[in-house]
């Protein structure tokens, strides 16, 4: 008698040929039937394993990275400091110096250049503070005599000098707490002091050995990568050395002409003042301008309120001068860069290392801007309203003439 479909009596052993295979079992495919759970893959613990470990060494890494943060740090600062002077040992060292005494060299030039910035306006500091201290009472007569004055107040002279020892008293009080911390505060100088010299020391030895250097870094690699290598090596120095020697050559002009305007003006302290505007307008980024012409105007109001104005006149005219014709020229070779971005990379450092990734924010940005001028593939632009180039500067001022 035939069977259903579904009845498996049809199928019974004794029906099929010897070597015909059987039904599936239920415990092969793991689908229920008297048979266990089905068992777990071999590959998945492995998996699980992996995994772990990954995330171990991940987090291991992370640890250490905190913890080797400041080493790391130093190391950058002294490749970018061996960056920068590497124009300078490579140009005595051909013209028959040995690295390691023209990195010496080098180093001495540096740090005689920066004594001597100090050491300038140390004095004019100490200077200036010993005129404030032995004019503050005279200063204190005329502001208030000028707030009588315009607001029509009544505040008492003799008063405010009457409590001027009790504010003096409290001032000392916390001055010598403060100096009785002096553990803490040489602790502090030391760790300074000491990282100092030891991004001077691996400064010393990056410049000094940097051929033997980058020879035991290509020993590394295939020949195709270690010309990638030696490109981007060489493309960092010109970058970085570009940037330090450009700025100097601007600190270099923007002293002179401002030494000489201050002269004109009889504007006290005269050569440190240039000094001051030139070297704080170059190399501190985006506040640098503003900060180096508000102290010689600030001295320039000691002398007269119109010496002050034609000084802020002169700073103002020299920063146009600057922007529009010698920085382009200068600097159009280092750092071919637009202000909004040389802007949004200092912010960036600033935010990712504080101060010292201000300083190398600008050389590492521009960089990269080389290699990806070199990897990167453009395009010819589509005509459209929207892409019309921007009219120059000199153009403006003479639509404007015409009008």
């Amino acid at each position: 008698m035939p069977q259903p479909p579904g009845d498996t009596a049809a199928y019974a052993p004794a029906d099929l040929p010897p070597d015909a295979p059987g039904p599936p079992h239920p415990a092969r495919n793991g689908s229920g039937g008297g048979g266990g759970p089905a068992r777990m893959p071999g590959w998945l613990p492995r998996a699980f394993l992996l995994a772990g470990a990954i995330v171990l060494l991940f987090m291991g890494g992370l640890w250490l990275l905190e913890r080797l943060r400041e080493l790391l740090m130093l190391l950058l600062t002294s490749l970018f400091i061996a960056f920068a002077i590497e124009p300078a040992v490579n140009w005595l060292a051909r013209r028959g110096w040995r690295r390691g005494p023209a990195t010496g060299l080098t180093f001495i030039v540096a740090a005689a250049l920066g004594a001597g910035f100090l050491g300038g306006i140390g004095s004019l500091l100490a200077t200036q503070a010993t005129n404030l201290i032995d004019g503050f009472p005279g200063y204190v007569r005329h502001l208030i005599s000028w707030v009588n004055d315009t607001f029509g107040t009544r505040i008492s002279q003799d008063t405010l000098f009457e409590r001027l020892p009790t504010v003096t008293g409290t001032l000392s009080r916390h001055l010598a707490g403060l100096a009785q911390n002096v553990w803490g505060i040489g602790a502090t100088a030391f760790g300074v002091v000491f990282k100092g010299l030891g991004v001077l020391l691996f400064s010393f030895y990056l410049s000094a050995e940097g051929p033997q250097f980058r020879r035991t870094v290509c020993s590394l690699l295939p020949p195709r990568r270690q010309r990638q290598v030696l490109w981007a090596w060489e493309i960092a120095v010109d970058k970085t050395g570009g940037y330090i020697y450009s700025r100097a050559l601007l600190a270099l002009i923007s002293a002179v002409a401002h030494y000489i305007a201050m002269i004109g003006l009889g504007v006290p302290y005269a050569a440190t003042l240039a000094l001051w505007v030139g070297v704080v307008s170059q190399f501190i980024p985006a506040i640098g301008t503003y900060l180096a012409g508000a102290v010689p105007i600030l001295i320039a109001l000691t002398v007269a309120p119109s010496t002050a104005l034609w000084m802020l006149l002169f700073v103002i005219a020299y920063q146009q001068l600057e922007n529009y014709l010698l920085q382009p020229r200068i600097t159009a070779r280092t750092l071919d860069m637009h202000p909004a971005v040389a802007f949004g990379l200092i912010l960036a450092g600033a935010a990712v290392a504080g101060p010292i990734g201000v300083v190398l924010a600008l050389p590492v940005g521009a960089s990269i801007q080389a290699f990806a001028s070199a990897y990167v593939r453009r395009y010819e632009i589509e005509e459209h309203p929207l892409t019309e180039p921007v009219a120059p500067a000199g153009t403006i001022m003479r639509w404007l003439g015409r009008k």
